[in-house]
């Protein structure tokens, strides 16, 4: 017999979002990223990704933290994990880097919770599948999606080159186009949890 899980989740209105100092990508092009992911490959073997589901609510309905550069990419928070960084703390670092005020010392207290899903880059494409094909015995790239537990009163600061969306889980079933096959079956993924709307 399983238990159910429970996401406490606070009203949009808790947390507080600020700026900082605009992140600098480091391709400029898609096949720059490609170019500089095989190079890491080579280097370091397979890549591991790790980004954060952080949900806050409104109007009774829970919505999903997403970053967004410009009119299209939105992407969850997160990074990726240096090699022989345990995945857990990786996030973490990642999360205070990306989100976090640049006032608070250090990184800031994150709840990582259950990892609800897993995708896969079999080669150097943009690609990722829910599952590592079968005749891939080399993928290039795990990526993994941890529930982040949110603290009350919250304050966040974003890059100045990013915007933060707060998207309710309707709009994001089903809507590959918009927001990718990832971000899309986030509602699928949180079907086994209850929300806890404080």
């Amino acid at each position: 017999m399983s238990s159910h899980l429970v996401v406490k989740v606070h009203p949009l209105s808790c947390y507080s979002f600020g700026k900082k100092e605009a992140k600098v990508d480091k391709d400029v092009f898609l096949s720059d990223r490609l170019d500089r992911m095989r190079a890491n490959f080579m280097r370091d073997g397979l890549r591991t990704h790790v980004e954060g589901i952080l949900l806050v609510h409104e109007y009774g309905h829970p919505h999903l933290l997403l970053l967004q550069k410009g009119n299209k990419i939105i992407r969850l928070p997160g990074g990726r994990v240096r090699p022989g960084e345990n995945e857990i703390e990786g996030l973490k670092r990642k999360l205070t880097s990306k989100i976090s005020s640049s006032s608070s010392s250090g990184q800031s207290d994150w709840q990582i919770g259950e990892c609800v899903g897993v995708w896969w880059r079999p080669n150097f494409e943009t690609l990722m599948y829910p599952y590592c094909p079968p005749h891939i015995n080399k993928p290039k790239e795990c990526k993994k999606i941890y529930v982040v537990h949110l603290s009350e009163n919250q304050c966040f600061e974003i890059p100045k080159n990013l915007k933060i969306l707060a998207v309710p889980l309707f709009e994001l079933f089903d809507n590959v186009e918009k927001y990718g096959q990832e971000i899309s079956s986030i509602p699928q993924q949180l079907s086994r949890f209850s929300f806890d709307l404080v």
